[in-house]
């Protein structure tokens, strides 16, 4: 039950308008208050109805769904306009009757806007909406899924050394040759006219990684990788921070491929595999400050 409620309160400081729904019904529901509600035009229409005049008094709920609302903190709500009636029969289209004849639909209206939350509290609130359930999806998750995570992971920091070790050796290379190819200009000549003479199909190569940009699945791993590697060097709270970031940039490429796609089991898995690489990350970042 404590489960079903916080998830419940993460969807609406995520912006579900259902949760938020349901949360001011079970904050209200001792005013004897029901509220219905729907985007519309960037503000949150909001109808709250009830049996008498005095269960709507004006200043009263509109203190009260301030309070709850902002203390919810959903995500892109600032406006809200608060309209009140007498309880009545269920309408599916309740907006469209507002704003046709208001003055007989409505006892009263008024826009708020909700207070901005601070950088920290958006932070804060961010990674909580983000922070996975570790009991559900540890027991949720097939031993099969946790064999190929396990063999990712390894592959992924094979991979990473590799890179790694390829990279110093062409640095190597580089201080080594460097003072020879300086000292031989005819031969750097004839190594430009080498590669303008080269196979058009070497350049189509070399130009692949950009073609796999289109395609969110390729950009994931490849980012994924690079962030593999920027987290062996990692040390400030900032870098931290960007490394969180890139694994949430990981994670939200994975989240775009259709279920159409052959490769979609892998990609939900991947999505909260990431999406743990980035919280992790945070949390590096939070001791580091």
């Amino acid at each position: 039950m404590v489960d079903s409620i916080d998830d419940i309160a993460r969807q609406a400081r995520q912006g579900s308008v259902s949760a938020i729904i349901q949360i001011l019904n079970e904050k209200l529901a001792d005013s004897g208050v029901r509220t219905r509600a729907m985007f519309d035009q960037g503000v949150l229409q909001l109808l709250c109805e009830a049996a008498t005049l005095e269960q709507l008094e004006q200043p009263v709920l509109v203190t009260q769904v301030r309070q709850i609302l902002e203390s919810l903190r959903p995500r892109n709500v600032r406006r809200v306009n608060i309209n009140s009636r007498i309880v009545r029969e269920q309408q599916l289209l309740w907006l469209e009757e507002i704003k046709r004849d208001p003055q007989h639909q409505l006892l009263w209206s008024e826009e708020i806007t909700l207070a901005k939350p601070g950088f920290l509290q958006q932070f804060s609130q961010d990674r909580q909406n983000a922070k996975p359930d570790l009991k559900n999806s540890f027991s949720q998750t097939s031993p099969r899924l946790r064999r190929e995570k396990r063999v990712f992971w390894r592959g992924l920091v094979g991979g990473a050394s590799l890179s790694l070790f390829l990279l110093l050796l062409g640095w190597a290379l580089y201080t080594w040759l460097s003072p020879r190819l300086t000292s031989q200009p005819a031969a750097s000549s004839d190594a430009g006219a080498d590669l303008a003479d080269s196979d058009p199909a070497d350049s189509q190569t070399a130009a692949s990684p950009a073609a796999t940009a289109t395609d969110p699945f390729a950009e994931a791993v490849r980012l994924a990788e690079d962030t593999v590697t920027a987290g062996q060097r990692a040390q400030t709270a900032a870098e931290w921070l960007d490394i969180a970031s890139r694994w949430q940039r990981a994670s939200d490429l994975m989240g775009q491929i259709p279920s159409q796609d052959q490769r979609y089991p892998t990609a939900q898995d991947r999505v909260q595999l990431y999406q743990q690489n980035s919280n992790a990350a945070l949390e590096q970042a939070e001791r580091l400050q």
